[in-house]
């Protein structure tokens, strides 16, 4: 005697997912060319790149690294910015070399400056690698999240690469070439069309913002996260310029408190800072990581 069948499930699925859809077979003959709307519409990439579904797309933007990271469990990040053009030390030695070997003036003053700019470099590495080690045991992990790109966004998930850590990269289309580097977690490297969205991931779930040297881009995201601080849109978080000399002489804030652009206070809004473990103390200061256990455990008063 054959066994019954079992019962259905009382949950089950009273439709086909759209998944299941999606891959059945288009049908052969009339319909299946290209100039037949026959395909569903979520499988239909001429339909979804229409300017019409510009919504859309930007929906699946902030929803496809929202989605991951929350099942990866990701909840803080630290961001570091900075310039795509700062080399590796190895690399910045490497073109000196060849430089003098050319014998051209001009060529070696730039030379000698990515040099010195190269030690950028290796405190972007050095932080990311602290930030990852040191974090691992807290309650919540924080992770190094970075533009994706070469320079300094290469040292930061390196960095974390190096120490066994995940890291994100947030890579963005530009019309020269922008391949993500290659020291992001595969699961954790994502790219980006809209630049709004892509800022807008930087700082959903940072809670500090380091700096490093940089141009144009690095200027946008720091001013972005600076206003968003200081017009009370986003809460108050570690924002850190390294390099003390490159920043003062850029940008001359003590000019905009004394043309009444910004308050006096509004210079408290960031730290300067030189190294990668003085990054790390004003962060651990900020959040209480490195008091005994005492004063940070799961019965600890608030202080």
């Amino acid at each position: 005697m054959n066994d019954p069948c079992p019962p259905p499930r009382l949950p089950a699925r009273n439709f086909p997912s759209a998944e299941q859809e999606a891959r059945q077979p288009m049908p052969m003959g009339r319909y299946d060319g290209p100039e037949s709307s026959y395909r569903l519409a979520f499988t239909d990439v001429d339909f979804l790149l229409r300017d019409e579904l510009r919504p859309v797309r930007m929906q699946l933007e902030l929803l496809k690294p929202e989605m991951v990271q929350q099942e990866l469990g990701i909840e803080a990040t630290v961001v570091i910015y900075g310039s795509a053009r700062i080399l590796a030390p190895e690399s910045a030695r490497e073109r000196l070399v060849q430089a003098r070997a050319a014998g051209e003036a001009g060529a070696i003053r730039r030379a000698e400056t990515a040099v010195a700019m190269s030690r950028y470099y290796d405190e972007a590495r050095r932080f990311a690698a602290i930030v990852t080690t040191r974090s691992r045991q807290l309650q919540t992990p924080v992770y190094v999240v970075t533009g994706g790109g070469p320079g300094i966004m290469e040292a930061g998930n390196r960095g974390a690469h190096e120490v066994g850590g995940r890291s994100i990269g947030l890579n963005i289309v530009l019309p020269h070439e922008q391949a993500p580097n290659a020291y992001i977690t595969p699961q954790l490297c994502f790219q980006f069309h809209y630049f709004a969205l892509r800022k807008m991931h930087f700082v959903m779930r940072s809670i500090a913002l380091v700096c490093f040297p940089g141009g144009f881009g690095t200027l946008d995201e720091l001013f972005e996260t600076m206003t968003l601080v200081q017009t009370g849109k986003s809460r108050r978080r570690p924002i850190m310029l390294f390099g003390r000399d490159y920043w003062r002489k850029l940008i001359d804030f003590e000019h905009l408190v004394d043309t009444g652009m910004i308050n006096p206070e509004d210079v408290g809004l960031f730290h300067y800072v030189e190294s990668a473990e003085e990054a790390w103390e004003v962060l651990a200061a900020h959040y209480g990581f490195d008091q005994p256990p005492t004063q940070t455990g799961e019965f600890a008063d608030d202080i």
